[in-house]
């Protein structure tokens, strides 16, 4: 078994950014050859990597620290006037968690959700070997939250990991023609009550980029954790304004 002493890491040459237009971006990458139990894949967590499929990185770019990796405090989340009311206006949902998977049912809303919302994106074109390789080959505790409505039909899904010291989420994908509920928030607030209801902890929403539009919704998570510099730290109102 690994120990983080005993890892490897691997840098990547320069590659064009995902997040920030006109920018270069390197990733460390832990071995994927390595064994790392629940306790080695915490730690890292809390070192601000991240997974994806069997994968575990982090930016690390040599001019830049723009990725900010966040977390929100579960027993100390307080929803916003309008987080209350996309929790109620998805009081309908039911939602059931299983292993990951690859179903035809699932497949097609990520198909389609990865189609319409991000095409211009590097998970474009999807294929199924992308969408196993991305979200259900997972060497931790891994989890599909389906969300339906009343009738049975699947508008979400969420993908998370169990930690020891919480959660991580680590995708979301919806049904485009639902945005009006506002399902990505949904999610994350859905995630954020089972924490406090089971054991409380942290919900580990990987990067935050304020120059990014697509990662302006975290700053609207109160109160917001930061890493800078190997401590976590709160995000004070003034900074997450900016990103609004």
């Amino acid at each position: 078994m690994s120990t983080l002493q005993t890892l490897r890491f691997f840098a990547t040459p320069e590659h064009e950014c995902s997040y920030l237009d006109n920018e270069k971006a390197r990733t460390l990458f832990v071995d994927p050859q390595a064994d790392l139990d629940a306790d080695i894949y915490a730690q890292l967590t809390d070192m601000g990597f991240r997974r994806s499929g069997s994968h575990i990185y982090r930016p690390h770019c040599i001019q830049c620290d723009a990725c900010i990796s966040v977390r929100i405090p579960a027993y100390e989340f307080q929803m916003s006037k309008s987080q209350k009311r996309i929790w109620n206006k998805n009081r309908d949902l039911s939602v059931e968690s299983i292993d990951p998977a690859l179903t035809d049912e699932i497949y097609k809303l990520y198909e389609r959700y990865i189609k319409e919302r991000h095409s211009d994106g590097d998970m474009y074109p999807p294929s199924p070997g992308q969408f196993s390789g991305f979200l259900a080959d997972s060497n931790q505790q891994s989890q599909f939250h389906l969300m339906r409505d009343a009738e049975g039909k699947l508008l979400a899904v969420a993908v998370s990991d169990s930690l020891q010291q919480g959660q991580s989420a680590v995708y979301t994908f919806y049904d485009p023609e639902h945005e009006h509920r506002s399902l990505g928030t949904y999610a994350v607030l859905w995630q954020l009550m089972q924490l406090r209801e089971q054991r409380g902890g942290y919900l580990y929403l990987g990067y935050w980029v304020k120059n990014c539009r697509k990662m302006s919704y975290k700053a609207r998570f109160y109160p917001l954790e930061r890493l800078e510099q190997g401590v976590w730290i709160r995000v004070g109102d003034a900074e997450r304004q900016e990103s609004l």
